[in-house]
């Protein structure tokens, strides 16, 4: 029996197989991102990657049993930079790198949470969630620190709030958040080490009230107070509020004060918000202040920051010229990526030209995707030289919804390798669209490539695509 056949045989015989009942909803391909509204808030969300780490962490131990195996036949002494074990250590550094970079962002989430739960006075929340990211280690720990500190003197903790601002002051003593403690610290050292009252918890939302009243107020009035708010001990949000204010502000004072936030005059929480509010704001100058925010800055976060407000601001130039010259390459790629969501194409094909890494061709080619480029991936395809970028051009090629069925059935009859032709199928997989798939089966002669189709269409039918299923259905009669 041909192995296509035993493929769609285990297909059908997966659960739910009989009780198929309609169209699975196709797989969309990112659509380009409408650019935000100046002074609209916004977030990123954190992405699941557990499972991931799960198949690491399984694969990782595997090895170790292999290896263990291999060391008590041979009687060979485990060395960890020996030739035996460098697939290994391999592996464990890579896998290391992955837990590094799951951690942090599991920890980023926790702060941002114990952020949240000020705001919502769930203090007792808060203060949990910052010793995690403490006890993690976290880049953020001493943010969490003083963050730890504001929550337990609210609940009238007052030993406790001065240990941790100790604790901030001897295992960070270079952090930007020193000059908030020592506001903090005062402002404990004269409270009683009652827990914060509700006229207390009233005055906050008599800030915000404020706050929000002040928009259209004399600057002159308006700004020294927000200066105030800004060098106090309030809340994350009464403190963020101050900031939208400045933003609105058109006055050099205001833009001023907000631009030495941007450049880390307060603590590294308003350094973030100020980047993000400047680069929201619409103002003609923005993309020129972050520019030069991120030529001055030597922080990876900050960059990070800044490249993402420069899409909010749409100058293309800008992200541009980071692409180009930018030589850390996590911060290279994000531009790269943020160029493909402002649909800056021709600067991407002006990147690719003169690009000699595969790896970061290979991003070229998806931040084209993601701008809706279908002309510009085709051109990649029929000159580039390297199969594993040319494959992802096709792959991607393959995604766009502006190609249609019938370019790409055309396109895979006429490809010259088998490779070729899975990195349609793999575009058409992705994009959802079954009856192409079935189509090219059918009139697949390659055994190997005929079962690749089969493979995808397994998958495709256990997730309810009725027209998978009656492939399968096909096959086995």
């Amino acid at each position: 029996m041909n192995g296509w056949i035993l493929v769609a045989m285990a297909a059908a015989a997966a659960p739910g197989f009989a009780q198929v009942a309609g169209q699975a909803t196709p797989v969309t391909p990112v659509t380009p991102v409408t650019p935000l509204t100046p002074l609209t808030p916004f977030s990123y969300a954190l992405p699941d990657v557990s499972g991931e780490l799960e198949k690491a962490q399984k694969d990782l131990e595997k090895m170790q049993k292999d290896l263990s195996k291999f060391q008590d036949k041979s009687a060979f002494k485990f060395d960890i930079a020996g030739t035996v074990s460098n697939a290994f250590a391999g592996a464990y550094t890579g896998l290391s790198m992955f837990q590094g970079k799951l951690a942090t962002g599991r920890l980023d989430g926790e702060y941002d949470n114990g952020t949240r739960a000020l705001d919502d006075r769930r203090y007792d929340d808060a203060i949990r969630r910052f010793d995690a990211v403490i006890n993690g280690k976290s880049p953020r720990a001493d943010g969490a620190l003083y963050w730890k500190a504001y929550a337990l003197n609210r609940v009238g903790r007052r030993d406790d709030a001065l240990a941790a601002i100790a604790a901030l002051r001897r295992d960070y003593p270079a952090s930007h958040w020193l000059n908030d403690a020592q506001a903090l610290e005062a402002e404990v050292k004269q409270s009683s080490g009652q827990a914060v009252s509700p006229a207390q918890e009233t005055n906050e939302d008599l800030k915000l009230m404020a706050i929000n009243s002040l928009m259209g107020a004399d600057p002159e009035q308006a700004i020294p107070l927000l200066e105030g708010i800004l060098k106090g001990n309030s809340s994350p949000k009464v403190k963020d509020r101050a900031l939208f204010v400045l933003t609105q502000n058109r006055s050099a004072r205001a833009q001023q004060i907000l631009s030495d936030y941007a450049k880390g005059a307060g603590n590294p929480d308003l350094q973030m918000r100020a980047i993000r509010y400047i680069g929201m704001s619409g103002a003609p100058d923005a993309a020129q202040k972050l520019a030069s925010y991120y030529a001055a800055s030597n922080d990876v976060a900050v960059k990070r920051q800044i490249i993402q407000s420069l899409m909010i601001s749409q100058d293309k130039s800008v992200v541009f010229n980071l692409a180009k010259t930018e030589k850390d390459d996590s911060l290279r790629r994000l531009a790269i990526q943020q160029l493909g969501v402002m649909q800056a194409t021709d600067q991407l094909s002006q990147l690719y030209a003169g690009e000699t890494s595969a790896d970061n061709k290979i991003q070229i080619v998806r931040s084209l995707f993601i701008a809706g480029a279908s002309d510009k991936l085709l051109d990649l395809i029929k000159n580039e030289k390297d199969p594993k970028v040319r494959d992802e051009a096709i792959r991607n090629y393959a995604r766009t919804r502006s190609t249609t069925s019938e370019t790409l059935a055309g396109f895979y009859t006429s490809a010259s390798d088998a490779n070729a032709k899975r990195s349609v199928v793999n575009g058409l997989f992705e994009r959802g669209d079954a009856k192409t798939l079935v189509e090219l089966a059918r009139k697949e002669s390659d055994p190997s490539v005929k079962k690749y189709i089969v493979e995808r269409l397994g998958m495709m039918m256990r997730s309810g695509n009725k027209e998978a299923s009656d492939f399968m259905i096909e096959l086995l009669k």
